[in-house]
């Protein structure tokens, strides 16, 4: 089926309110516990397949906990803590560490003082990886440490998830989508929610600038529009 070509613009910076829970309800409950600096958790790890949304959530995490004034620090790659002091990283509050399976024995080993100083100071550790802690290639200390904390498996939404969260998704924002929108942008457009959340952000800037409605002629005058 053709699909949908639109001038897209980017969503907002990554935080809970843009994240469409789905079945993640709890561990996301979890981390904005951590950033609101309450609960007892020390670390989470968050596992799941690409474009489930952890890298989302990390970097929401690590944004509400710096919006508190907490001092936080973020490793986009295992690789980065090479360059990196353990123990002056340990003296922030929040450590965000990310894409944790591509971690060598080096990093690992970095890995593993960074969450040692992390404990002894009271910091907390939150984590991505694509796979669960038991099939993770990491040496076995830093592995018991990881479950030490909390573990979710983050899940993506499933398609009939997402018409209830793409109107979600319209309400926090104040605007209003039709079901029938929602039926068209998921029959024409891509599924993945990154695609779909960048459509709705861009489909709600051009009803503003067009002053209409947003309704399906809209989306196709869009199109047509785009194709020219």
């Amino acid at each position: 089926m053709e699909q949908l070509i639109f001038d897209l613009v980017d969503v907002e910076p990554p935080s809970f309110a843009n994240f469409l829970p789905g079945r993640n309800v709890e561990a996301v409950a979890a981390l904005e516990r951590v950033a609101a600096g309450a609960g007892t958790e020390r670390g989470i790890l968050l596992w799941g397949a690409a474009g489930t949304g952890k890298s989302h959530l990390l970097k929401a995490t690590v944004a509400a906990a710096a919006d508190r004034g907490v001092a936080t620090a973020s490793i986009a790659d295992p690789g980065e803590i090479l360059a990196a002091d353990p123990e002056v990283l340990a003296r922030n509050a929040l450590v965000a560490v990310d894409a944790l399976d591509r971690a060598d024995a080096g990093a690992q080993a970095r890995l593993f003082t960074l969450f040692n100083a992390l404990r002894a100071q009271g910091g907390r550790l939150v984590a991505a990886s694509r796979v669960p802690p038991a099939t993770m290639a990491l040496r076995e200390d830093l592995r018991t440490r990881l479950a030490w904390g909390l573990v979710y498996e983050i899940a993506p939404l499933t398609d009939d998830d997402k018409p209830a969260a793409l109107l979600a998704y319209a309400r926090q924002r104040g605007f209003v989508l039709p079901d029938d929108v929602v039926a068209y942008l998921l029959a024409h457009s891509r599924r993945d929610m990154p695609t779909l959340l960048r459509t709705l952000a861009s489909l709600d800037r051009h009803s503003l600038a067009a002053k209409r409605p947003i309704t399906v002629a809209l989306v196709r005058d869009w199109v047509q529009r785009e194709l020219r």
